[in-house]
């Protein structure tokens, strides 16, 4: 039996690693910002963890003191920076958790982590959102005796619901990306089960990175075509709007400037070429589930 340190627990990626350990009669620590939200997770787990019952962290990876208490006498971290959209500082944001995480991870000797980095995370300027994940690559690299695995995800399929309220209200899909340019695209549950896979064998050692890319590429005239299927509308169009449109819209579905910047300077180096010039597609890093598959997924939550 192992003992795992699982941050954002309850998240798109945290839940299945958390259920996938737990079924499997590890001890694992669930560190979330909603105590409630994980005891929810913990209640729903098969077979229930009676011989080793979970424990619950409540908080943040910003919050060095709670992160040593978990990670203490832990076997494996799996480590991830939160999402923002209202940080004043968006890269001071990311700096904060990275810079928690690893004081947690030096003083605790942990041996290992998994990290949810991203595409781009090669990129030393210019990456937007991404450079934060950059900066913690480096930052646990520089840990003396910290053997780790980055996983540079691809652009998530989840990504695309955020396009729902402008279906909902103009019909079509948008965003700044180019609409003919080709991406990789991967289904959060498809990162999850690498990253479980590798937190349950631990046999990587030293600094590694490894790229997962989901079963192929697509434009996003391709993922309006197939999304608008799904949900009734055939003739779904994606447009590609201009960077001050794009800004526009986003800081009216509510997010801040400084995360809106950033953002838009990932999208700019996406369609630069930039962000996917070091990705090389191997059997080892395509995941099974397809945009069509997710696709029902997108349905469900665009139809509540």
């Amino acid at each position: 039996m192992k003992t795992y340190a699982i941050i954002g627990a309850t998240g798109n990626t945290g839940k299945p690693i958390t259920l996938g350990l737990l079924g499997q009669g590890q001890k694992v620590r669930l560190i979330s910002r909603s105590a409630a939200k994980a005891k929810a997770l913990v209640n729903n787990a098969s077979p229930a963890p009676s011989n080793n019952p979970p424990e619950i962290f409540e908080g943040d990876s910003s919050n060095t003191e709670l992160l040593k208490k978990a990670f203490k006498g832990a076997d494996a971290v799996y480590a991830m920076v939160p999402f923002n959209p209202l940080a004043p500082d968006y890269f001071a944001f990311q700096q904060s958790h990275i810079n928690a995480m690893a004081e947690a991870l030096r003083e605790t000797g942990v041996k290992y982590v998994v990290t949810l980095s991203s595409v781009g995370a090669h990129l030393k300027s210019g990456a937007g959102v991404v450079q934060g994940l950059q900066k913690m690559e480096e930052v646990f690299n520089a840990i003396p005796g910290l053997n780790v695995m980055h996983l540079r995800a691809t652009y998530f399929m989840e990504n695309t619901l955020a396009q729902i309220g402008a279906i909902k209200q103009m019909g079509a899909m948008g965003s700044p990306l180019k609409a003919d340019m080709s991406f990789p695209i991967v289904a959060t549950k498809d990162i999850a089960a690498v990253a479980l896979k590798h937190l349950q064998t631990l046999n990587f050692t030293g600094k590694n990175v490894e790229y997962v890319l989901g079963p192929g590429d697509v434009t996003y005239n391709e993922i309006a075509s197939v999304i608008g299927k799904a949900i009734g509308k055939p003739d779904l169009k994606y447009y590609a709007v201009t960077f001050e449109e794009g800004t526009k819209a986003m800081i009216q579905m509510g997010m801040g400037e400084s995360v809106v910047s950033r953002m838009m300077e990932f999208i700019k180096a996406m369609n630069d070429g930039k962000v996917m010039e070091e990705t090389k597609r191997t059997p080892g890093n395509t995941t099974l589930t397809s945009l069509k598959e997710f696709a029902h997924t997108f349905k469900a939550i665009y139809e509540m």
